[in-house]
């Protein structure tokens, strides 16, 4: 069977429970062999505190990251599932990352990368991550949103859709109204979508935000291209919180993680929800070569 790496996310996180009880679930041990990656036992676990934004714990965490990896490009593992890290903590270790998608691409080689939500009702992808809401304008440049929305055309067969339709957001309310409520819809949205048609590539827009997901969501287009982060996770959530997975997009190996955080508020006290775990898993399985 497939051997899929999970890691355990932040230790003083509920990523160990949920790593822990996904990993013994029977839809999971049914199409792959998990293998656990940093500490999850309760003598390792004694050294995090549960529910503390800590850099001890954030360093564990990237070894786990950092090893997984490696086995996955070296083909030990056939995909990884990550559970959820502290960016706070991962700033109080010393570390430049704002989380996995930025880290992950660094360990596999500077590529191109782009995060997307994937539930069977709405697929969303993101033209900037975490970066502040300010900046976003700024970041959000023609080529880049072109790239993704390659990236994104070319990345979708995987998951069945041979021939995706797409749609992108606009970055301001009713997508900037011809120029009178902004101009980047104007001077960088419609480019970049412009270019893409010129690939080949089945993409519309720029739409306003407050209705282009739910146009999605009942089946007119397979995946909405996101301007900024909220923008595309808040409607993903609201509709699929639990059974989403966010999936990198451009990496050489197969990487899939919860739709969740660290949730320091539950940490250790056993009752937190695996379900968007045994999902991350079940995807990677699906999604990782056979070996």
């Amino acid at each position: 069977m497939k051997a899929i790496a999970i890691t355990v996310g932040d230790p003083s996180g509920i990523g160990p429970e949920i790593s822990v009880k996904a990993a013994r679930d029977p839809r999971v041990v049914a199409v792959c062999r998990p293998v656990l990656y940093g500490p999850h036992t309760p003598d390792e676990l004694a050294a995090f505190p549960a529910g503390t934004v800590n850099a001890a714990a954030a360093r564990a965490a990237y070894a786990s990251i950092e090893r997984a990896t490696l086995d996955a490009r070296a083909g030990k593992v056939a995909g990884m599932v990550t559970a959820p890290i502290s960016k706070e903590a991962l700033a109080l270790a010393g570390y430049q990352w704002k989380g996995h998608t930025d880290l992950l691409a660094h360990l596999c080689g500077s590529v191109e990368v782009a995060m997307m939500f994937w539930s069977e009702r709405l697929r969303v992808v993101l033209a900037t991550v975490h970066i502040p809401l300010r900046e976003v304008p700024a970041a959000l440049t023609r080529d880049r949103l072109r790239d993704v929305i390659a990236l994104t055309a070319r990345s979708l067969p995987r998951f069945g859709l041979n021939t995706p339709k797409l749609a992108v957001c606009g970055l301001n309310p009713h997508a900037g109204e011809n120029g009178v409520l902004g101009q980047e819809e104007i001077s960088v949205i419609t480019p970049a979508i412009d270019d893409a048609r010129g690939l080949g590539i089945n993409v519309s827009g720029p739409f306003p935000a407050d209705t282009i997901f739910v146009r999605a969501a009942r089946g007119e287009f397979d995946a909405v291209i996101a301007c900024y982060h909220d923008q595309g996770l808040i409607p993903v959530k609201l509709i699929a919180f639990g059974r989403a997975v966010n999936v990198t997009l451009g990496l050489p190996i197969v990487r899939t993680s919860v739709d969740h955080g660290t949730a320091f508020d539950i940490a250790g006290k056993g009752i937190a929800d695996e379900g968007s775990m045994v999902e991350a898993i079940l995807l990677a399985a699906r999604l990782a070569p056979n070996e």
